[in-house]
């Protein structure tokens, strides 16, 4: 569900969090390209019309928190949303906290469009994560861990064990978890150690017996241990051990002929962001390389620590860690809830939601017969929505089906991100080891998957594979597929262009779209795309799509201009657009005039939102929404009315800086009308007022809807999936 769109620290395999870029954040007056007729157009508009971006992600990690306080939801589904807060709060401080962190240290004080500095945003967003990180640990301590423990499931502490228990646990101390540990002293001769970022951390006393002197060693909590050890697991209980608490039991072993006069649990929280220069004469991948290793040491930004810290012990940390103490967080209860992941784990399906099983599309079998994508297509277009409808059964079957056909001359695809064990990537090697023609524009600079795009990039390439990294300056972020088949004596060309990544994981976790198609123009277009992506073409106008860096942000605003015209004349005028962020100022300039000339616009917004809604004089006419749930709202739809011709686009591109100016984005217009009507019963239904959602306010406070339809139950049941 959340964040991401629905990372990061590793996610278990089941709500992953949506990356945070700390580039998106533009000074007031950058407004891309088309600055000066911006700035021209919005002459009349004040100049406090935009929200702050970070307090709206905020926002939106508040609005996890409330999934967490909902007693409607399954006992151990607010605890998951827990485990998700804590995530999200990890990024957005190794991400968009470090960035502004990093300006000020450079005096880099520009206002950004909102009109506050790096220093006053900041000075906001402490008080706010403080608030939000106290209520946060306080909701697991007080309310979720009590409820727990009267379903049977129970963190326990090592006082409270029993003697048979502390012997059992013992053992596995020292067989599993004592050869990993490595207590590091510190002193004149033993440097302060370095700390990674996200790392549980042991801050430790000890005196000798020939000295009241006391001494500070570090212990860190291995990370390649469950944090939780099994006390007790049956059907109907189970008991969970800090892995912390064990190792404090045991501190004794690690330090022998020494006294352990106290210990207290850190973790520190590091900036994460990358700096590559592309430089021509430089591959990228050893530049990329260098960098995630130089990731590692980045400057601390957060030191979280037990409450009942000792005040030596922390001053100690916080001059060591070079962390500023306005910068520490007192943690009631335990450090580093993300962990509660493996405590979901446990078998106890009635304090889950019921497993559902995404149905295939009815296109693409006959009973339960796979039927050829090709064949299909032939017949006209396919929009598949994830994960409501398989993936395996539709975009994997896709390129599988291609691997294999020996009619099928090449294959090309985006790969922005993608899963361990990828049936994609294994499909595009078979094809290229078959002797088609694949190429693969892998984006190595896919935030938190770096490492693992390396990985499949260089397995593609001694498959055999054309493996391309993407234009210099840019981020490849579009989610496109072409396969080229002979058919008699003619070519013909298939096309996928999809909201989400080629990610059969996430697919069954975030809610995207997926258009199929053999239509020419649209297949013309990604041929020319992929030129642009391989070579040297400079291609900027495009039949079917709209393409970013060039043509995404004027396309919609052209579009916007559009359906200002047609409600001055008089004529049916109607804006709704449902994605992931809104930050862009031209854009949210362009609704704002819609909005004032009598356009209805409705904006369904996941999480970066920094229009205003409601306000009178300025956007009376905007609403603006915002879904959460068992999935992470992630696709992209948008809807012009066009005076009765209406036009429906989706894509992989959302209304920000990085997507418009930084990366190449793909907008495909669906013009299908089976695939349209869907479209149009998915606003309809985000949009009802009996639809549970929150609502912007116009003093910028995000409120609950009176609505009681769960979006996406409702869509489980509409599209034929099946609970198990």
């Amino acid at each position: 569900m959340t964040g991401t769109s629905t990372s990061t620290p590793p996610q278990p395999a089941s709500v992953p969090v949506p990356a945070i870029d700390p580039s998106d954040s533009v000074p007031a007056g950058d407004l891309g390209p088309d600055e000066n007729i911006a700035q021209i157009l919005a002459a009349d508009l004040p100049p406090d019309r935009y929200g702050n971006r970070e307090l709206s992600w905020l926002a939106f990690n508040a609005r996890v928190l409330a999934l967490a306080e909902d007693r409607q939801q399954p006992l151990l589904e607010r605890m998951k949303f827990l485990a998700i807060f804590a995530s999200n709060l990890d990024e957005f401080y190794m991400v968009r906290i470090a960035g502004l962190k990093r300006r000020v240290e450079m005096g880099l004080q520009v206002a950004s469009a909102d009109g506050l500095s790096p220093s006053e945003t900041l000075k906001k967003l402490a008080e706010r994560t403080r608030e939000l990180a106290e209520r946060h640990a306080r909701l697991f301590l007080d309310d979720i861990a009590p409820a727990l423990v009267d379903e049977g499931i129970s963190i326990v502490r090592w006082a409270s064990l029993d003697d048979e228990e502390r012997q059992r646990l013992g053992n596995y101390f020292r067989s599993k978890v004592f050869p990993v540990l490595t207590p590091l002293a510190v002193d004149p001769a033993h440097p302060f150690p370095y700390i990674s970022g996200l790392s549980l951390n042991l801050a430790v006393l000890v005196r000798g017996p020939d000295s009241n002197a006391e001494r500070f060693a570090r212990v860190k909590v291995p990370n390649n241990v469950p944090r939780f050890v099994v006390v007790k697991r049956t059907p109907t209980e189970a008991e969970f051990l800090p892995l912390e608490d064990l190792i404090a039991a045991h501190l004794s072993m690690l330090f022998p002929g020494m006294e352990v006069v106290e210990h207290h649990l850190f973790r520190v929280t590091r900036n994460a962001d990358l700096e590559v220069e592309e430089d021509r004469d430089e591959d990228l991948l050893q530049a990329l390389e260098r960098e995630l290793v130089r990731r590692r040491f980045g400057p601390a930004v957060r030191l979280e620590v037990e409450e009942d810290i000792d005040p030596e012990v922390l001053d100690l940390l916080v001059s060591e860690i070079d962390v500023h103490p306005d910068d520490v967080q007192h943690v009631p209860g335990l450090l580093d809830l993300t962990s509660l992941w493996q405590v979901y784990d446990v078998d106890r399906p009635a304090l889950k939601e019921r497993p559902y099983v995404p149905a295939t599309h009815p296109r693409f079998a006959e009973g339960e017969t796979p039927k050829s994508v090709f064949a299909t297509l032939r017949e006209g277009d396919v929009l598949v929505h994830h994960p409501y409808e398989s993936f395996a059964t539709s975009v994997q079957r896709f390129i599988e089906q291609a691997a294999n056909d020996p009619n099928v001359l090449a294959i090309k695809q985006t790969l922005y991100r993608t899963s361990g064990d990828s049936p994609i990537v294994d499909a595009l090697i078979d094809a290229a080891e078959a002797g088609k023609q694949v190429v693969v524009i892998v984006e190595i600079k896919a935030r938190f998957d770096e490492q693992a795009n390396i990985k499949w990039a260089r397995a593609l390439e001694r498959a055999g594979c054309h493996v391309v990294y993407g234009l210099v300056g840019l981020k490849t972020h579009c989610k496109t597929a072409l396969v080229v088949r002979q058919e008699g004596g003619t070519i013909r060309r298939y096309a996928h262009v999809g909201t989400g990544n080629y990610n059969p994981k996430t697919a069954r976790l975030y809610e995207d779209l997926g258009l199929f198609t053999a239509d020419e123009s649209i297949c013309a277009d990604l041929t020319d795309l992929f030129n642009v992506l391989t070579g040297y073409s400079r291609q900027t106008d495009y039949r079917s799509l709209l393409v970013a860096p060039q043509g995404v942000r004027l396309g919609i605003v052209e579009r916007i201009e559009r359906e200002i015209r047609h409600a001055q004349e008089g004529r049916e005028a109607h804006i709704q657009i449902k994605m992931n962020h809104l930050v862009d100022e031209q854009t949210i300039d362009a609704l704002y005039r819609a909005s004032q000339a009598g356009v209805k616009v409705e904006l369904l917004v996941r999480t970066f939102c920094t229009i205003k809604a409601g306000v009178p004089g300025l956007s009376e006419n905007i609403v603006t929404r915002s879904i959460l749930g068992r999935f992470l709202e992630h696709s992209r739809i948008l809807y012009f009315a066009n005076a009765g011709e209406p036009e429906y686009w989706i894509g992989s591109s959302d209304l920000m800086h990085r997507n418009l100016d930084r990366r190449v984005e793909v907008l495909c217009r669906v013009i299908d009308p089976i695939a349209t009507e869907h479209l149009r019963a998915c606003l309809d239904l985000a949009f009802a007022p009996e639809t549970k959602a929150w609502e912007l306010q116009p003093d910028g406070h995000w409120e609950r809807s009176a609505g009681e339809v769960d979006y996406q139950e409702r869509m489980m049941k509409q599209l034929g999936g099946r609970g198990e």
